[in-house]
């Protein structure tokens, strides 16, 4: 059920950021959400995110690579290997399989890359490198709303309710609290400490 309710929240999430996106792709692609159960940013009849850093969009993907370097979404191969590692998470929860799948990719710095594969050691049980990947993935996109949402769930099976609220707050400040993140983990905060549940 939550596991249902995590992907609804994240396909929902995507589906606001495809609608808000300014064009649309034309390259032949085969993509992935960012990392929690949905959506498809990276097909050929999906918009393009929207990557600058505005008011109305507080998602931000800061890019210091050099101008002639394509950017992930124009890379065929990156989208492929990306969705590819997606199935492999959320599918057939191969967790270290897509841990491999993502590495090799060598976008660790792209923060749905970094998230993905905080959620895989996450679901594996190794929560101190999960830690670090999500801390990675904030720190390429301090915004970046589904990391704090898993982050927020990681702290909650790690028994820190005070950082998970932290997280839900920097959730709100996102994207507010109507969104699928936000519900998510509100959701998860409100079950009772000690619950055994695992997100």
């Amino acid at each position: 059920m939550i596991k249902t309710s995590i992907r609804l929240a994240t396909l929902a999430i995507f589906l606001m950021a495809l609608v808000a996106a300014p064009s649309l792709r034309s390259a032949v692609a085969a993509g992935g959400g960012g990392g929690g159960g949905g959506g498809d940013p990276y097909s050929v009849t999906s918009p393009a995110p929207d990557t600058r850093s505005t008011p109305a969009n507080k998602t931000t993907h800061k890019s210091k690579k050099k101008a002639t370097k394509q950017s992930s979404l124009d890379d065929p191969g990156f989208v492929q290997g990306y969705r590819a590692a997606y199935a492999t998470i959320y599918d057939r929860n191969a967790y270290a399989d897509a841990i491999e799948q993502l590495k090799a990719l060598g976008r660790d710095d792209h923060p749905n890359v970094a998230n993905l594969i905080g959620y895989s050691y996450r679901k594996l049980g190794d929560y101190k490198l999960a830690q670090v990947w999500y801390e990675r993935a904030l720190k390429a996109d301090p915004n970046h709303v589904l990391t704090w949402q898993y982050y927020g769930l990681w702290q909650i099976e790690q028994g820190n309710r005070d950082s998970a609220q932290h997280h839900l707050s920097r959730i709100a400040a996102i994207c507010g609290t109507d969104c699928a993140e936000y519900r998510s983990l509100a959701a998860a905060l409100e079950k009772p400490p000690g619950s055994g549940l695992v997100y």
